[in-house]
């Protein structure tokens, strides 16, 4: 993509993403020496960019170490094998009497194994889903960051936490980042909302440090809260805001 001079500043999203061709890099890196501004605001996006980074890795469920191995444990072994070492005619009748149990055995072993089998399926379908899903948000977000039209607000949440707003009018998206948000109590969660002429909207939830998409549509709002609500959420805020900041403009 080819930029005027004059555009040279909204560059900075693309330029901290490595979304720029080579003539245009070199060009920005020339702007960065004497923008303290641009200096600034590309290291809080390089800051973000690392965190969606992180935010990629799907880590399995806690649980599934200990479930495989209690599903492991279920399943039943097939007998030692063992010379014969009785008369032929004794050894015929024992082997013949032992086809049946052997093949009892088998039979329970694969069918144990195919359910073993099936869970293991399921287990890395879920993982595989989540993947996905991660990979679409990652997407979603990068789109919003890297957007020519990208602009960002910066504030400070009442109980410390540093926040980041970027939004983009080609993208009718926004994004929210959070850097020392202390976790919440147990049965307690952070949810964004959306200020539309006063009346609050729920816009999503983050947990902790990290950045989400703000869900629902913010061309017609004017602001970004914050709240600390019961962990299934809630349709209006219940709690005072940590934070009411004002969408970028």
């Amino acid at each position: 993509m080819k930029h005027h001079r004059e555009d040279v500043h909204g560059l900075v999203a693309a330029y901290a993403l490595s979304a720029l061709d080579a003539d245009e890099r070199a060009m920005f890196a020339g702007h960065l020496q004497q923008c303290e501004a641009c200096r600034q605001e590309t290291g809080e996006f390089e800051a973000t960019a690392a965190r969606l980074a992180a935010a990629a890795a799907q880590a399995p469920p806690a649980a599934m170490k200990h479930r495989t191995l209690a599903a492991i444990d279920g399943v039943r072994q097939l007998p030692p094998r063992v010379p014969v070492t009785a008369p032929a005619v004794v050894g015929g009748a024992l082997r013949r009497r032992a086809v049946p149990l052997t093949l009892a055995a088998c039979l329970a072993a694969a069918a144990s194994f195919a359910g073993l089998a099936a869970w293991q399926h399921r287990e890395n379908e879920e993982l595989q889903d989540r993947a996905r899903q991660a990979e679409q948000r990652i997407d979603d977000i990068s789109g919003v960051l890297a957007a020519p039209d990208a602009r960002a607000v910066h504030g400070r949440a009442g109980n410390g936490a540093h926040t980041t707003v970027v939004a983009s009018d080609r993208q009718n998206k926004a994004v929210f980042t959070a850097t020392g948000l202390p976790a919440p109590a147990a049965g307690k969660t952070y949810q964004l909302w959306l200020d539309r002429q006063g009346t609050m909207r729920p816009a999503g939830f983050i947990q902790g440090d990290g950045t989400v998409l703000i869900d629902g549509d913010p061309a017609d709002a004017t602001a970004v809260g914050l709240t600390l609500e019961p962990a299934e959420g809630s349709s209006q805020p219940t709690t005072s805001p940590l934070l009411l900041m004002a969408l970028p403009t």
